[in-house]
């Protein structure tokens, strides 16, 4: 990051944050890409060039853009979101099309279809990729466009050995995080076509205009795209043997994971989520919460195996 040469990547010329663009758009086989914070505002920056006000979203019941932005769809770009049903943050050809809405003057308009890959919610699961194409192939038959959530799209990558460039083949937008398992401290890359990330730039600028002097921030993406990438399946390794140390503590419901999040809950022994991540905390481990009962945790590049035998080992003991 000290190293790397910068420049002002409003007008193009930071050398460092091109460089990352042109990686993660062949990466993800799209025509042009922008550098942005979070992969948060990459969502709502897309769901601002594809929407327009009173427009409504197709999205899982259990989306990020849900239940983890704020309500943005609707305070930013002024549209709501219809949350649709199925298995570990998925859904099926068939569910979206009964969610279809008649054409006419008093419905809202159905403009976009939203993806997650990997599904948060749904345990870190990866969308078989012949149900993602049916359904991103569904969309465009029905005149929608399709956005993917990639926050966890090379997880998704490494766990099913389909390339990025396939699983976004059908999105109109996607784009991909490097904070979460890629371990960045900051950065997004946001990918569609040539005039689709012309839009965002506008909406970058009213939202907060450009970095500047951003190739610091994104040097540290390329290098996790040359360190990062292959070794995520220690991560999903690590999310395993966290699981099975979990499944043994008496009381606890474990759901095996898919990639490197793993879900469990307290229902069983009477102690809320909240309250055993209280009690973790004090010993080191930090656990998420997503519900009452229902806790996350997440392995990543600083967690090894003996970090994960010891948070089975706080858990063990914060319920004795």
């Amino acid at each position: 990051m000290v190293r790397a040469d910068v420049g002002d990547e409003q007008h193009g010329d930071d050398p460092t944050v091109e460089a990352l663009c042109d990686r993660v758009a062949a990466l993800t086989g799209k025509e042009a890409a922008m550098f942005l914070p979070s992969g948060t505002m990459c969502n709502q920056i897309a769901i601002l060039v594809h929407c327009r006000r009173g427009d409504e979203i197709l999205a899982h019941e259990d989306s990020h853009i849900v239940i983890n932005e704020g309500g943005g769809p609707g305070a930013l770009a002024g549209a709501v979101v219809l949350g649709l049903r199925g298995e570990r943050g998925t859904f099926d050809s068939a569910t979206l099309k009964a969610a279809l809405r008649e054409k006419r003057r008093n419905a809202p308009p159905q403009t976009l279809v939203e993806v997650e890959q990997t599904a948060n919610a749904g345990g870190g699961s990866v969308w078989p990729q012949a149900l993602l194409d049916d359904v991103l192939d569904t969309a465009h038959d029905l005149g929608l466009k399709t956005h993917m959530d990639g926050a966890r799209l090379m997880n998704a990558v490494v766990a099913s050995g389909v390339p990025a460039r396939e699983m976004a083949a059908r999105c109109d937008s996607v784009w991909l995080d490097f904070t979460k398992g890629l371990g960045a401290p900051l950065g997004a890359v946001l990918c569609g076509s040539a005039a689709f990330i012309d839009e965002a730039w506008r909406w970058k600028q009213r939202l907060g205009g450009s970095l500047r002097q951003a190739g610091i921030c994104a040097a540290a993406c390329l290098y996790a795209l040359d360190h990062n990438v292959e070794r995520l399946a220690e991560d999903h390794a690590n999310a395993r043997r966290l699981a099975l140390g979990l499944a043994a503590v008496p009381g606890l419901t474990v759901h095996e994971p898919e990639t490197n999040l793993v879900f469990f809950d307290t229902r069983p022994i009477g102690l809320t989520a909240d309250e055993l991540a209280e009690r973790v905390r004090l010993a080191g481990v930090v656990l998420s919460t997503v519900g009452t009962y229902r806790m996350r945790a997440c392995t990543h590049l600083d967690v090894d195996a003996e970090a994960v035998d010891a948070a089975v080992r706080a858990v063990a003991e914060a319920l004795r």
